[in-house]
């Protein structure tokens, strides 16, 4: 990449920035999870199935930020490969809970392991400390406001 970029003015800019740090994360953590024939969006409905809270569909969409239609196509596939299954929500009957199916909860484990070293590795110019300040700073950012 050309140096003479960073001295713009978008190089400063926090949506530029968090743009481009997802998206090089985003592509390193799908090559990683490629053998485990998951992607970051799949791994995420896995790792919230697997999380014991059950999300409904409309949960999943409303926290990934992801279109309802896009949730649907996720956990069908996931379903499919028998890694979740759909339930009657106990809060809402018109509503389906997502969970994982004790082979989903192992991949998920697994695939837990396999993003936490991608996301190591995509900050590796951050030390430990820092990727723990950016985490705590994102998080902020992303659920308040």
């Amino acid at each position: 990449m050309d140096d003479r970029l960073l001295t713009t003015g978008l190089a400063d800019e926090i949506e530029f920035l968090t743009a481009r740090a997802r998206a090089v994360g985003t592509a390193h953590a799908n090559a990683s999870l490629a053998p485990l024939d998951l992607r970051v969006r799949s791994y995420s409905v896995l790792a919230l199935a697997a999380s014991g809270v059950d999300p409904t569909q409309r949960e999943l969409a409303e926290f990934l930020s992801l279109d309802a239609s896009q949730i649907v196509a996720l956990v069908d596939g996931l379903e499919s490969r028998g890694l979740v299954v759909r339930t009657q929500d106990a809060r809402d009957r018109r509503s389906n809970a997502i969970s994982a199916t004790p082979a989903g909860r192992a991949l998920a484990a697994k695939a837990a392991v396999i993003v936490r070293r991608a996301e190591t590795e995509s900050l590796s110019g951050l030390t430990s400390a820092e990727r723990d300040r950016l985490r705590e700073l994102l998080k902020k950012a992303a659920f308040t406001g």
